[in-house]
C-alpha cells in the first residue's frame, strides 16, 4: 500500500509539473512575433507535452480505480476529473494564443510588404519597447528585494540591541544578588557572634552569682560556729 501512495505522489507531481511547462510554452506562444518557425517549433513542444501530460492523467485515472478503499478511491478520481479540466482550459488558452500570434504576424507581413523597411523599424522599436519593459519590471523587482533584506537587516540589528539591553540587565541584577549575599553572609556572622556573646555574658553571670552565694553561706557558715 505504501508503494502505492508514493507511484500516486509521483504520478501527481508529474502531473503538476507538465501543467506549468504548457502554461509557460502557451505564454510563449502568445508573445512570439516570428518568424513562423519559431512559432511552428514552439506549438511542437507544447503539443509533446499535452501527449505526457495526458498519458500521466490516465495513469492516475487507473491507480484510482485500483484503489482498495472507496473514499481513496473517489478521491483520485476526483483529482483526475480536475486534471483533465485544467487540462482542457490550457488546451483552449493554447488555440487562443496561436490564433492571437498567427493574426500578430500575419499583420507584420502585410505591413512589411507595403511599406517595406518602415515596418521592420516598427517591428524593433516594438521589441525594445518590450526589452525596456522587462528591465523596468527586473529593476522594481531588484528593488523590491532590496527593501526587504534592508528591513530585515533593520529587524536583526533592533533583536540584537534589545539582547544586549536584556544582557545587561541580567549582569546588573546579578551583581545586586552578589551583593545581598554578602549583605546576608555578613548578617549572619553578627548573628552568629551576638549569640556567643549572649551566651558567654550569661555563664559569667552564672558564675558571679555562685560565687557570690558560696561566700555568703560561708560568711553565714562562720557566724553559726562562732556562737556555736
Amino acid at each position: 500500500m505504501a508503494s502505492s501512495d508514493v507511484h500516486v505522489r509521483i504520478c501527481e507531481q508529474e502531473i503538476i509539473k507538465y501543467d506549468l511547462e504548457i502554461k509557460a510554452l502557451v505564454q510563449d506562444v502568445n508573445e512570439c512575433i516570428g518568424p513562423h518557425v519559431k512559432l511552428t517549433e514552439l506549438n511542437a513542444k507544447v503539443k509533446a507535452k499535452f501527449n505526457n501530460l495526458r498519458l500521466r492523467i490516465q495513469d492516475l485515472d487507473q491507480m484510482g480505480r485500483e484503489q482498495d478503499k472507496e473514499s481513496d478511491k473517489l478521491a483520485l478520481l476526483s483529482e483526475v476529473d480536475r486534471h483533465r479540466k485544467q487540462m482542457v482550459s490550457n488546451q483552449t488558452a493554447w488555440r487562443k494564443a496561436n490564433l492571437a500570434s498567427k493574426l500578430s504576424l500575419d499583420n507584420l507581413e502585410k505591413e512589411s510588404l507595403l511599406y517595406g523597411g518602415d515596418s521592420e523599424l516598427r517591428h524593433r522599436k516594438v521589441t525594445k519597447e518590450g526589452l525596456a519593459q522587462s528591465s523596468s519590471d527586473i529593476t522594481e523587482s531588484l528593488m523590491s528585494i532590496s527593501r526587504m533584506m534592508s528591513q530585515q537587516v533593520t529587524q536583526s540589528e533592533e533583536t540584537m540591541t534589545t539582547l544586549a539591553t536584556s544582557s545587561q540587565a541580567v549582569l546588573e541584577t546579578n551583581d545586586e544578588f552578589k551583593a545581598m549575599t554578602g549583605t546576608i553572609q555578613l548578617g549572619r556572622k553578627l548573628i552568629t557572634k551576638y549569640n556567643r556573646r549572649e551566651l558567654t555574658d550569661k555563664l559569667l553571670i552564672f558564675l558571679a552569682l555562685a560565687l557570690f552565694l558560696a561566700t555568703v553561706f560561708y560568711i553565714l557558715k562562720k557566724r553559726v560556729f562562732f556562737f556555736l
